[in-house]
């Protein structure tokens, strides 16, 4: 018998990464302000919301975004 592990260690990330590649699209660097505002405003479940929250304030590139939030996007 083979018994379900409940997989809870990462969110989904594909939210993540539809965010960033929207708010990135045809800029280099976002501050970490306004991904945190875009990401309440496209309504990201509130395990993403607290780690964007958690980014040191500053501008990133996308693949830093992406690393630390623990995105695909680069």
């Amino acid at each position: 018998m083979t018994e379900d592990v409940p997989v809870t260690e990462q969110p989904d990330t594909r939210q993540l990464d539809d965010l960033l590649d929207d708010i990135y699209h045809g800029q280099e660097r976002i501050t970490q302000a306004d991904i945190y505002r875009r990401a309440v405003a496209a309504e990201l479940p509130a395990e993403l919301l607290t780690r964007i929250a958690a980014l040191p304030q500053g501008e990133y590139a996308v693949d830093e975004a992406a690393d630390l939030l623990g995105g695909t996007v680069g």
